[in-house]
């Protein structure tokens, strides 16, 4: 994993990450998560939700018919996701990304978000959550991204001097996040551009990959289909 633990950092958000992940990010990321799930082939069919949360992709899937399987490292988060799920629909794991417990080609899509910022090796990773898709299957991510052109420096005052002043007003573990959370996103797309990131999927095994991005920028879904 990254210098920065996923599973510590997300451990006391649960009770409040729908709430203020969507007023911090000015409502964007539920409509993001819905067009994450819009890439997937309505079939019906069996979907693998990686670092899954509370279940908000997972809603979205279970609201298209998809049978899903949510899968985090986190027991806090996953708490809030049996929750949301107490009558059923969903079953959840708890397992790491780069180790899924399932055999090769159990699911028909997958779904992941904000996932690769945490790992150590994201081409590896890819790789993993590939191996878990049948041929021909959709794989769909949804990550934070940096916006370009006349936004740039609006969004790096927010990152900068917003979300760490929001994150204090908040407490409950949002001090670390707002701190945090502009540089890994930075920090990640340096490392990771975009051309960098579609030859990760290739080498995985996913072909034709599209790219959008959201609102200016500050988001970008990644989609292709299992080779």
């Amino acid at each position: 994993m990254s210098s920065v633990d996923s599973r510590e950092l997300f451990a006391p958000l649960g009770p409040t990450y729908d709430r203020v992940g969507a007023a911090l990010s000015f409502g964007q990321d539920p409509r993001w998560r819905r067009y994450l799930v819009s890439r997937l082939p309505t079939d019906q069919g069996h979907v693998l939700d990686v670092a899954t949360g509370t279940g908000l992709v997972a809603l979205e899937l279970v609201a298209r018919r998809f049978r899903v399987t949510g899968v985090d490292r986190s027991p806090e988060m996953l708490a809030i996701a049996r929750r949301r799920f107490r009558h059923g629909g969903v079953e959840l794991v708890e397992a790491n990304a780069e180790s899924l417990p399932f055999a090769d080609a159990s699911f028909d899509h997958l779904t992941f978000t904000y996932l690769l910022r945490y790992v150590e090796e994201p081409g590896s990773t890819l790789a993993e959550l590939a191996r878990v898709v049948r041929p021909g299957g959709t794989i769909a991510s949804l990550e934070f991204g940096v916006p370009r052109g006349p936004a740039r420096p609006f969004w790096e005052l927010y990152v900068r001097a917003g979300l760490p002043v929001a994150g204090l007003v908040l407490g409950r573990g949002w001090r670390e996040v707002g701190s945090f959370l502009g540089h890994s996103i930075r920090e990640f797309w340096a490392r990771h551009p975009l051309e960098r990131q579609l030859a990760l999927w290739s080498a995985a095994g996913v072909r034709d990959v599209s790219v959008r991005r959201l609102s200016l920028g500050g988001g970008v879904v990644l989609w292709g289909t299992r080779a």
